[in-house]
């Protein structure tokens, strides 16, 4: 029987998971248990108290201080979602964190912002397999409404990401990205 922490080893590792593969299954475990708990979460209002015991349920880690989610919240694992200090997560998020999500101390998270970490098989006839990229958000970022941020993305320290944008390739420290697929726009002037 496989364990959580392997899961999250091959995970991790970016192998390719087979569709019907026992890693696949325990995928199918892990999401169950994320749907029973993201029900909780979504199902009532819970004092921040009550949203941290259920987050570190979710995740299987302590809720970090100063962390701060508004529900609806919605995950397909849990486990490899990382969370920093003073991290908040706006309503409606959707992370698909089976592939590694990594947040920040101090980032922000708009609403309605989806973060995915698995691919399908470009080949058709291997389709239904999944290929796990890790996210890895910077602290500080800004992530602003309604952003996508696609697998294997690595936003750096101080970011903006405009309300909207989809992202698909790594984002420079301190600079502001915006659009589809998300630009540079700008470079942060940081004043010492």
């Amino acid at each position: 029987m496989m364990t959580t922490e392997e899961f999250i080893g091959i995970m991790n590792s970016g192998a390719e998971v087979q569709a019907g593969s026992d890693v696949h299954l325990y995928m199918t475990k892990l999401s169950n248990e994320a749907m029973r708990i993201t029900a909780q979460i979504n199902s009532a209002y819970h004092t921040p108290d009550q949203i941290a015991r259920l987050m570190e349920e979710l995740t299987g880690k302590p809720f970090p201080k100063g962390a701060y989610m508004f529900p609806p919240f919605y995950t397909d694992c849990g486990k490899n979602l990382t969370l920093g200090k003073n991290v908040f997560i706006n309503a409606c998020c959707q992370f698909q964190d089976q592939g590694g999500i990594t947040i920040g101390d101090g980032t922000l998270v708009g609403p309605k912002t989806v973060i995915a970490t698995l691919n399908h098989h470009q080949d058709p006839r291997k389709r239904a397999n999944l290929i796990p990229k890790p996210v890895d958000i910077g602290k500080n970022v800004w992530i602003g409404a309604n952003v996508t941020i696609l697998p294997g993305v690595t936003i750096g320290d101080g970011a903006i990401i405009a309300a909207g944008a989809v992202v698909s390739k790594d984002v420079e420290s301190n600079t502001v990205v915006g659009g589809v697929p998300a630009k540079l726009i700008k470079t942060i002037d940081i004043q010492e």
